[in-house]
């Protein structure tokens, strides 16, 4: 079947009130980043939905790309047709007969936003389903679980057809709630809690520890990688990558070990407010799930937030690690996140680190440090790069 034109439904804009058309507007330049690359399609919008112009190309090849679009709660493959009655069943009967395998059962619905058509939406279903019922001996109609579903939308803009829908991943376009700089190791979790904040429509930047040599050049490819991935989600990320060697060597010389963790990460959220200002993200965002590491205890939480102002979000603060795991694999990063590169974090743990960190113990033992020296140092030398959907060169070591 050549279709004419995808038709876009979304759910959680229809509630937006006045900000509605920003939504809108967001939406759609989130469906053209994502398709003028590749496809030489038109794209417009009307009250409550948005049109995808095929102008010949292959419907479902551009169907891949906008199940990567968020704020789509479902699209279909449509046939725009003439909205005079003969011409609406002859179409519907013609979707019927394409599908394959054909279906035993179906039932047709009919949406009339544009009221100003003089038949009600009952009589176009009892209309077009009797047109099918006698081109078709062998179907009969169900309308609790049909096996098919003629889709007619009557609209001031045109009438579309379609036997198809398809969901879209849900949430808020990309861009609409302000921006979040996501802490990014290499692991299963942080790619996750990225991919949930672009579903709750912020724009993601990200900043990575690196310990060279300690961690190899591969971990921060590692990194790149997984960044890449979610461009897919949301178009290009910057991400900061933070010389971390000076200050991993200071913890471990000057503090307790079992406090390694707590002053460590510490640091990281100092580093990450000053860098979060100056790109004026207006919060942090990490894969902390309560209770799932030792690090990662309310006291530990609270120690570390303990030097930020900024707030500090942790989608995935609820959700065991089957549920993550779960996610990483529909995103595409898991693969990724399980190959044997370590993070900064891993390669210095300590073997039995602290708990339920207290908060005056973690602020005596920095002490020993000059906190905002290295912190500024730090900052200083972190470098950025833009990661793009597009297929990256491997480079030298930074550092």
């Amino acid at each position: 079947m050549n279709y004419d034109v995808i038709l876009i439904r979304y759910g959680e804009l229809a509630l937006k009130g006045k900000n509605r058309d920003m939504f809108e507007e967001t939406l759609v330049r989130s469906v053209k980043s994502v398709l003028r690359s590749f496809f030489k399609i038109k794209v417009r919008r009307n009250y409550g939905r948005m049109y995808v112009e095929l102008h010949g190309e292959d419907a479902y090849e551009v169907m891949e790309r906008l199940k990567r679009v968020f704020g789509i709660s479902s699209f279909s493959p449509t046939i725009q047709v003439d909205p005079d009655i003969d011409t609406i069943k002859e179409r519907a009967l013609e979707l019927i007969r394409q599908m394959n395998p054909e279906p035993r059962n179906f039932r047709v619905v009919t949406r009339r936003a544009d009221k100003r058509y003089p038949i009600p939406s009952m009589e176009v279903n009892r209309i077009v389903g009797t047109h099918i019922l006698r081109a078709l001996p062998k179907i009969k109609v169900d309308v609790h679980e049909p096996e098919a579903i003629v889709n007619i939308e009557i609209r001031t803009e045109g009438t579309y057809i379609s036997c198809e829908t398809i969901p879209g991943p849900g949430g808020l376009p990309v861009g609409v709630s302000g921006k979040v700089l996501l802490l990014l190791s290499g692991g299963i979790d942080s790619p996750v809690a990225g991919w949930m904040m672009m579903k709750r429509g912020v724009t993601l930047e990200a900043i990575h520890f690196h310990s060279y040599p300690y961690t190899s050049e591969r971990s921060l490819e590692k990194v790149r990688d997984l960044a890449q991935k979610l461009t897919k989600w949301g178009g290009t990320i910057r991400l900061h990558v933070v010389p971390f060697t000076e200050i991993q060597t200071a913890i471990r010389e000057k503090c307790p070990e079992d406090y390694l963790i707590t002053i460590m990460r510490r640091f990281m959220m100092r580093i990450s407010e000053k860098v979060a200002a100056n790109t004026k993200a207006l919060a942090l965002a990490s894969g902390e799930s309560l209770g799932q590491v030792a690090s990662q205890t309310l006291e530990s939480m609270d120690a570390i937030n303990k030097v930020i102002s900024i707030p500090m979000l942790r989608p995935l603060v609820a959700m065991d690690k089957i549920e993550i795991t779960d996610i990483s694999r529909k995103i595409d990063t898991y693969d990724l996140s399980i190959l044997p590169y370590e993070d900064c974090c891993t390669v210095f743990t300590p073997k039995n680190p602290v708990t339920r960190p207290k908060v005056r113990l973690a602020e005596k033992f920095e002490t020993a440090l000059d906190v905002d020296a290295l912190v500024e140092d730090a900052v200083n030398r972190t470098v950025v790069e833009e990661i793009t959907t597009k297929p990256r060169e491997v480079v030298s070591d930074l550092f």
